[in-house]
């Protein structure tokens, strides 16, 4: 799953989601360019509802990975 940020998203939003799904133990790994940040879930992440992650601070898309078949 990955998760897209707002343009310029403050350090709090992007603080707020990592605690998030860490918590959730999952792992993260964060990818930071001019305007937005991706946030990259490592994980069995099927446990996960897209539309939570959507709606918490800042958050502009969730993209989920398929499976490998």
């Amino acid at each position: 799953m990955i998760v897209i940020m707002k343009k310029n998203a403050p350090d709090e939003s992007l603080d707020f989601v990592k605690e998030y799904l860490i918590s959730r133990n999952f792992d993260i790994h964060q990818s930071t360019g001019a305007n937005r940040t991706i946030i990259g879930v490592i994980g069995n992440t099927q446990s996960l509802d897209d539309a939570t992650i959507a709606h918490l601070p800042d958050v502009h898309q969730v993209v989920r990975i398929k499976p490998e078949s």
